[in-house]
């Protein structure tokens, strides 16, 4: 699974897997793909450089990237309070419903509650960066789209390659003209925020509207053939998150998470805006369908929405309450049956790549030789 880009990074193989666990990502690497650190959960530069001391010493000198959640357009002057008081006091009436009615008990005095809002903010996003150009990052991925001109430009300087996330080909020709190094061409299939075309019309239109520049095809990728079809449709190579999630080498906090993602399958997601206020695709729960739920409120818009359920998803998550309990995670879901470790992932990758290439040369052999 080897193409331009990856003979560019020096990766063995062209697999860029996306993951906020380190241990996934440092085994991602070691076993000849990009390991992509999420840095969204790092609200402390601190703890994001312990992390990526970590990746130093289990990388085994293997490259790896960063993903960060960047506006193209900076805000200046708001804080995570500014942000608090904007959330109107009917929408946290119906999150304290929608917990009493499932019985969710009150985090305890001493426990700290998840992933809030910082995560998403700007500043705190510079303050993950002024970290990682410390370390050799070979590559900058932004989930939000193209990142500001100046973090470009501060990427390139420390020879780091930039990638930003597409929905459409509108949105990849923008990336281009902002000078992004990556396309990643996100189907509608695909975990998190995605837009609303699949990967098999995107990868191809985003190919032709970026011509010259790499795409990575993304969205409803787990094995080996479907990683053949994206390079098949142009793309220089797959990135992949949810299959990572079923990993041991990931830390998922609970056990019935795990459990609910081994059964389910892949008509068991939905696009919600319940996490973050923007279409996330996740598993569909009791907490989505409430969202959904007409005589609710309705979600709020980025960045209200996460900041008000932060609290609510870290007690769901630390009581284990099943029906209330999901993670992001796209339709690829239906094909995460069993536990492996991420080399394991790799082995099955490999061998249904040159499955899908044996296929494809017997097929067009006797037309090629005709030819």
């Amino acid at each position: 699974m080897e193409t331009e880009l990856s003979k560019r990074l020096g990766i063995e193989h062209a697999i860029f897997g996306f993951t906020p666990f380190p241990a996934v990502a440092a085994a991602i690497s070691r076993a000849g793909g990009m390991g992509v650190l999420g840095a969204v959960r790092y609200s402390d530069a601190d703890e994001l450089a312990r992390s990526l001391d970590w990746m130093e010493e289990n990388t085994g000198g293997r490259p790896y990237g960063l993903d960060v959640v960047m506006p193209a357009k900076k805000v200046e002057g708001v804080s995570e309070a500014d942000i608090e008081a904007m959330i109107p006091e009917g929408h946290r009436e119906y999150v304290r419903q929608v917990l009493a009615k499932h019985g969710v008990p009150e985090l305890g005095p001493d426990d700290v509650s998840g992933w809030r809002i910082t995560g998403w903010m700007e500043q705190v996003a510079r303050n993950q960066l002024d970290v990682a150009f410390d370390y050799p990052i070979r590559l900058l991925a932004n989930a939000l789209g193209s990142p500001p001109a100046d973090v470009i430009a501060r990427a390139h300087e420390h020879d780091v390659l930039v990638a930003a996330l597409a929905g459409s080909a509108r949105h990849a020709r923008h990336h281009k003209d902002a000078g992004i190094d990556i396309v990643v061409a996100q189907g509608y299939e695909a975990g998190g925020h995605t837009g609303e075309i699949a990967s098999m019309v995107l990868v191809p239109e985003v190919v032709s509207a970026v011509e010259g520049l790499p795409v990575l095809a993304a969205g409803g990728i787990g094995t080996g053939e479907q990683v053949a079809a994206g390079l098949a449709l142009g793309a220089q190579g797959a990135w992949l998150g949810s299959v990572w999630l079923t990993t041991t080498e990931a830390e998922l906090p609970s056990r019935v998470l795990i459990d609910k993602l081994l059964a389910a399958g892949s008509g068991d997601t939905v696009r919600s805006r319940a996490l973050t206020g923007k279409p996330a695709r996740q598993l569909r729960t009791e907490w989505t369908d409430a969202w959904e739920d007409p005589a609710g409120p309705g979600t709020l818009p980025m960045p209200l929405q996460g900041l008000l359920v932060a609290d609510a998803v870290s007690r769901i998550q630390k009581y284990e309450t099943e029906p209330l309990l999901g993670t992001p995670v796209g339709q690829i879901v239906g094909q995460m049956t069993s536990e492996r470790s991420v080399q394991a992932v790799f082995d099955d990758l490999t061998r249904g790549f040159e499955r899908a290439v044996d296929r494809i040369n017997r097929i067009a052999g006797p037309s090629l030789s005709r030819a």
